[in-house]
């Protein structure tokens, strides 16, 4: 196996936090950039993990960061905006800046986290920026610069805001009305996104190529939160919302001081988060099922009080 350095930015969440100790235990050189590097305290224990503070918006402090690297792995998204402009600047203005800091840098390889359903002309923004930015980095791609773009539905695994997030209010919520009930979705494992990473960061076959990456099985949104209901013990009564409600619904949580979804999530779902293909077959192995991990992580979920889960959702 080829050791690499690789900096990579948004290490500090979900996907990265996973991502990184994959790939330090790999023996991989590591540098993580971050605005707030005490968000990345779990990630002390890694001895030589370099985390540097950085500001993700100068194009100049990309590069400088950059020299010396071989790959780059851009995993910065955001699901929700604090304020209008948001989703530009996360998803099209920072990769243009990351594509732009790779060439001054001399980066030859950049790995880039889309989404399944981006799309310039989508129905929500989320989609939209995230197409754009899917787009510029397609572009880049040459003789200097081996671009691979993922674009997985969405993610589970221990830690995360999906099955974690129904789970935490199914505990205290016995009659529980769910939005979008038919959106349909087909779940990729966390442990498989941060593989298929791995597996392509030297692999000539996967430069200049796109994947969607998906689990074993579709489901609707209903059926996922009735199955983690029935992982956890609970009887509830899941009431689904139709078109109009489910609208209203989001605009409520929208302005609601913990925010977990909003109009623009909804117009989201109205997008089938489904693989047009199989997992691809370049990466040597097949996704885990969503019924083997899921159980795991819902167990190690913390107190079912609900001022535990209302905390927790503002950090």
């Amino acid at each position: 196996m080829e050791i690499r350095s690789i900096c990579i930015l948004g290490g500090s969440g979900f996907v990265g936090s996973h991502l990184i100790n994959r790939l330090y235990k790999e023996g991989h050189r590591i540098r993580l950039l971050a605005r707030n590097p005490q968000r990345c305290k779990h990630l002390f224990v890694l001895p030589n993990l370099e985390i540097v503070k950085a500001d993700l918006d100068d194009a100049a402090e990309l590069a400088q960061q950059f020299a010396g690297m071989d790959t780059v792995i851009n995993l910065v998204g955001i699901l929700h905006e604090n304020k209008k402009g948001d989703f530009e600047r996360v998803h099209v203005e920072l990769p243009r800046k990351v594509v732009d800091a790779c060439h001054k840098a001399g980066i030859q390889r950049l790995l880039h986290m889309s989404a399944l359903g981006a799309d310039p002309e989508g129905l929500s923004n989320y989609q939209k920026s995230k197409g754009r930015g899917e787009a510029l980095v397609r572009a880049a791609h040459g003789e200097n610069l081996q671009v691979t773009i993922f674009r997985p539905s969405v993610i589970f695994g221990c830690g995360d805001s999906f099955l974690s997030l129904f789970g935490k209010l199914l505990q205290w919520a016995p009659i529980f009305p769910l939005g979008s009930p038919n959106a349909k979705l087909q779940p990729i494992s966390v442990n498989d996104v941060v593989r298929a990473y791995a597996a392509s960061l030297a692999n000539p076959a996967t430069y200049g190529n796109t994947y969607e990456l998906c689990g074993p099985q579709v489901y609707t949104l209903q059926q996922l939160v009735e199955h983690v209901a029935a992982v956890l013990g609970l009887k509830r009564m899941i009431v689904p919302l139709g078109d109009l409600s489910s609208y209203f619904q989001a605009w409520a949580f929208e302005l609601s001081p913990v925010k977990m979804l909003t109009r623009d999530n909804y117009l989201s779902l109205k997008t089938d988060s489904v693989c047009a293909c199989p997992f691809p077959e370049v990466f040597g192995f097949a996704p885990m099922s969503l019924e083997v991990e899921a159980p795991m992580c819902l167990g190690l979920m913390p107190s079912r009080h609900p001022r535990a889960f209302i905390d927790s959702a503002k950090k």
